[in-house]
């Protein structure tokens, strides 16, 4: 008599990491790449629209958007990859690294499974992240379905220069990201509403940062009119101010109302009227942060234990605050450092090499 097959009894943390697993497994995975330049390996004898179809952890619209050139996975792995370097950038002091897994398709752990403010500001620096590289990707010649902002041109200026050069397509990119980053996401949901804000959020911070680069024509270098384009400021910039939305980030809560029950009725509010109502360019998040002090390993979470800390910072990198309260160890270590420094004409400095014993501080 044949028997029935045998069920497997998963504990409850290792169901709850296969859940994660199948759930927060992203297009971030593009961004986990090395000098090589792609996250995955392609068959050579396959069509690349084959290939795009593969990646199983893309949706089927991203999929498309994947297999329209070569070049456009690039693109998007570029992105990516700048999306996740800035967070690790401006959560490099904090208790929360932005630290990432590049041994599991959940590539941030559990962390974004909390739509908290630190999810928030993952999904807006990919967004612009993508829409940054796509941008540069297009001015470049890199991509066959766009190039300069044909727009810019045709504006009219009422002093002494005028629109020419190639200035970056920022609205090419935009649309790209919003088709390409936004595909997966749910607008019937608080949580997929609160990804798409934080989404746009990131986009608009780029437009409004474009820089306006001129460059002088006449004779004999009087200067008589000057050329001008538009030009995507460096990332950092973008990072910068989407670390300050995330300090200022409004938390929020469903609101629906209650005369159209479809979709659209749905937004996000501020949980208290005595919050300022958050605009397109504001940061937006659900749920309080979790605990980034003790380690945790079901929601990927490191802790602060043997992080390095600075003894006389008041500031997030402080060991008062990054330790939790935990106190901090200290140890000698000797470290090369530059030393005997001295000027050579013209126009060099030359420095000997010294080894020198300084004190490290790291989390109890």
């Amino acid at each position: 008599m044949a028997t029935a097959p045998r069920r497997t009894a998963w504990p409850p943390v290792f169901a709850l990491l296969l859940l994660m697993e199948s759930t927060v497994a992203n297009w971030w995975m593009l961004g986990m790449h090395g000098s090589s330049g792609s996250a995955v390996e392609f068959n050579p004898m396959s069509s690349h629209k084959d290939n795009c179809n593969r990646l199983d952890y893309l949706v089927e619209r991203q999929q498309q958007l994947c297999g329209l050139s070569e070049n456009v996975l690039t693109a998007i792995s570029t992105g990516a990859k700048l999306g996740i370097d800035e967070c690790q950038h401006q959560f490099r002091n904090s208790r929360w690294n932005c630290s990432t897994f590049s041994n599991s398709s959940n590539v941030f752990g559990g962390v974004l499974s909390v739509h908290s403010r630190e999810t928030a500001f993952v999904y807006a620096i990919s967004a612009a992240g993508v829409a940054y590289a796509v941008t540069r990707a297009c001015s470049r010649g890199e991509l066959n379905e766009c190039s300069c902002d044909p727009r810019a041109r045709v504006r009219k200026t009422k002093k002494k220069w005028k629109w020419g050069g190639c200035s970056e397509d920022i609205r090419f990119g935009e649309k790209f990201s919003k088709e390409f980053v936004d595909a997966r996401e749910h607008g019937d949901a608080p949580e997929g509403l609160m990804n798409l804000h934080n989404n746009e959020a990131g986009r608009r911070s780029i437009r409004s940062r474009m820089e306006r680069i001129c460059k002088c024509h006449g004779m004999s270098g009087s200067c008589s009119v000057q050329v001008c384009w538009r030009k995507l400021p460096p990332f950092r910039v973008l990072g910068d101010a989407l670390g300050q939305a995330y300090e200022g980030a409004t938390q929020v809560k469903l609101a629906e109302n209650k005369r159209r029950r479809h979709a659209r009725g749905k937004k996000l509010r501020a949980v208290s009227r005595e919050i300022k109502p958050p605009n397109r360019t504001d940061l937006v998040y659900l749920e309080d942060s979790p605990d980034y002090c003790e380690r945790n390993d079901t929601m990927g979470i490191l802790g602060t234990r043997g992080r390095v800390c600075n003894r006389t910072s008041p500031g997030l990198d402080g060991c008062r605050l990054l330790c939790c309260g935990r106190g901090h160890n200290t140890r000698m270590k000797e470290v090369e450092d530059k030393c005997q420094c001295r000027f050579v004409w013209c126009c060099n400095v030359e420095c000997k090499t010294c080894r020198v014993r300084r004190d490290e501080h790291t989390c109890k």
